[in-house]
């Protein structure tokens, strides 16, 4: 059936534009593609195909191949000459690494599946997939998200879910497009504060990682779903606790000093700080109290608000109250709290 489907597409020639051998058992990519160089789709998927042939990158007019539960362990070098393609599936193989430089050609791919792989990590040339707007990493082995991901600027879904990843780099920030989030198993602990700039998503689902709580400004991001079951999410469960006084390192009293100053326009201190860009680097990371809205750098008290979530969202089964971090740089102003505000405590 296989030989007689690819004999009536080189019959064709350059007039076929299609050639479907999908579960042929095909052990081998045949050569003689490279007699239909018109081809724009190229559909592979459920045979036995362990590598491709070179005459693949011949196809400079293929916009969608399918090579899904074959046996590639790579993602093939040829395939970087295939300057067309739009969509790439290839879901369901024993992939563990992108050969070098195959992303670099592919400026026009919107749609990449590479769900059910062995992938440990993704290359910085992720980045150059700049026409890219779905990226399905679905049950791999991936541990961290490289930054240059984040500069996918018209990203609208991103699938990780069931890998390993322990944290959600700042830079998503970038991800100006993304309208939909899926991070379901993996070993986050956080999400970044940045999460809440994404001002187009929609559906966010970090159902089983190990998240307690949410960063400020999160229930006003504008979700249609949000899904979290599975995370050991802070209860609100209050109780008297001893409260100890103030006391901060000579580190921390100078740094607060120093912000109130930059905060005032001081010239001495801004002109100052000019020359110690070590120094200006770790100001820059200060954070302010939700209380007297005056800025610290390193100690302050981590508390916790439970706001209930939108009623425009669809969310988790008992899910009644999403606990939401905030920050009070003092005792003192910890008495000044909102009844809403908690210390948090271990049990």
């Amino acid at each position: 059936m296989a030989e007689r489907l690819l004999v009536t597409a080189l019959k064709g020639g350059r007039k076929t534009k299609i050639l479907t051998l999908n579960g042929k058992r095909i052990t081998k990519m045949p050569s003689t593609l490279e007699k239909l160089p018109n081809l724009k789709t190229l559909d592979l998927q459920n045979n036995s195909i362990s590598k491709v042939c070179p005459e693949l990158r011949t196809l400079t007019q293929l916009t969608l191949l399918n090579l899904g539960n074959n046996h590639l362990q790579e993602v093939p070098e040829e395939i970087k000459y295939l300057t067309s393609l739009k969509n790439l599936h290839l879901f369901g193989n024993r992939i563990c690494r992108i050969a070098p430089g195959v992303l670099n050609g592919l400026h026009r791919l919107i749609m990449l599946n590479l769900n059910d792989n062995r992938l440990m990590s993704l290359p910085q040339e992720i980045g150059r997939l700049r026409s890219l707007t779905y990226l399905s990493l679905n049950r791999n082995n991936l541990t961290v998200i490289p930054k240059e991901l984040c500069s996918l600027e018209h990203l609208s879904e991103l699938h990780l879910n069931y890998n390993q990843i322990v944290y959600i780099p700042e830079e998503i920030k970038f991800l100006k497009n993304l309208q939909q989030l899926f991070l379901v198993r993996n070993n986050i602990e956080e999400l970044p504060e940045e999460i809440c700039h994404l001002e187009k998503l929609r559906v966010l689902d970090i159902a089983g990682n190990v998240i307690q709580i949410f960063p400020t400004g999160f229930q006003n991001l504008r979700l249609r779903e949000f899904y979290c079951e599975g995370n050991p999410l802070f209860l609100k469960r209050p109780f008297l606790a001893v409260q100890p006084k103030d006391l901060w390192t000579l580190r921390e009293i100078a740094a607060r000093f120093v912000l109130s100053l930059l905060e005032e326009n001081d010239p001495l201190i801004t002109n100052a700080i000019e020359s110690y860009p070590e120094v200006k680097d770790k100001l820059s990371k200060a954070k302010k109290c939700s209380i007297c809205r005056k800025p610290f750098l390193s100690e302050w008290l981590e508390c916790v608000y439970f706001v209930a979530p939108s009623k425009n969202w669809k969310i988790s089964r008992n899910l009644n109250l999403i606990p939401v971090q905030t920050s009070v740089c003092s005792y003192q102003c910890f008495d000044q709290r909102d009844p809403d505000v908690f210390g948090i405590a271990q049990e």
